[in-house]
């Protein structure tokens, strides 16, 4: 919003199901359907998958069912893994590469792939930090229970020597000072946020046709699937950002 206000947003939460990494690759699959089904009906054109673990997991099936047809030709969803792969790089020197993520993420494999078909000599280091979530969710990310839970996750990356170190979780940003403290002055952290939307911000200057037909009146929508109050009060903390979400629920089966 930020790199481009000019656009109209439409961001939906699915709170209740949160973390998602912690999900099987079915649900995954069905809880992102039930999203892109909700939002293309709410007249959406592009859809984001801001979220690592369903970019790894469910962006390729939900690409493949929903884009094939004519009448979605004029429609897009995109993920993040592909622009920090690209990052990545051009960010390594020493060919070593961390990423941690969600325990659905890192066993997708998805990163290494994508990361390996732009530079088959770079190693990839995974590392599942599965209770790193539910701390920041409960705003307990600045509490030393979680920096101490963090320094065990990274201890055992840290032997490896990367010089790059991939945050495969967009909750993962609100602890980044801290990953960049663990990790040392010489390892570069990506976050996907600031790299997808510049990414994003080329995909559009690249496609005008698809750049033509997203609405340009600044418009903010937020939606959540769980109590607005407590997701108001998340979002305004850590983002500084003064919302009014709507509750909505993605419950119906798909198929």
């Amino acid at each position: 919003m930020d790199l481009m206000p000019e656009y109209d947003y439409l961001y939906l939460g699915d709170n209740a199901r949160a973390p998602y990494g912690n999900h099987s690759e079915e649900n995954i699959k069905k809880f992102s359907q039930q999203a892109v089904e909700y939002l293309f009906d709410k007249g959406a054109t592009l859809i984001l998958f801001a979220c690592n673990t369903t970019s790894a997991v469910a962006l390729r099936h939900i690409q493949q069912k929903y884009l094939n047809g004519k009448k979605e030709k004029d429609k897009k969803i995109l993920g993040v893994l592909i622009p920090v792969a690209e990052e990545v790089v051009k960010t390594t020197s020493n060919k070593k590469v961390a990423v941690v993520g969600t325990k659905a993420t890192i066993k997708s494999n998805s990163y290494e792939i994508e990361i390996k078909k732009l530079d088959p000599t770079i190693e990839v280091i995974s590392k599942t930090c599965p209770l790193l979530v539910p701390f920041i969710e409960e705003g307990w990310h600045k509490k030393q229970e979680a920096i101490s839970i963090l320094k065990k996750y990274l201890r055992p990356v840290k032997t490896h020597n990367p010089d790059t170190l991939v945050l495969g979780c967009t909750h993962y940003p609100l602890m980044e000072k801290n990953f960049k403290k663990i990790m040392g002055k010489k390892i570069k952290v990506l976050s996907s946020g600031e790299i997808t939307a510049k990414s994003l911000k080329a995909y559009l200057e690249r496609h005008p046709e698809i750049e033509s037909k997203i609405t340009k009146k600044g418009k903010r929508e937020f939606l959540t699937t769980d109590d607005p109050k407590k997701f108001k009060e998340f979002t305004e903390k850590n983002f500084g950002m003064k919302i009014n979400p709507t509750p909505i629920q993605l419950s119906r089966e798909v198929c």
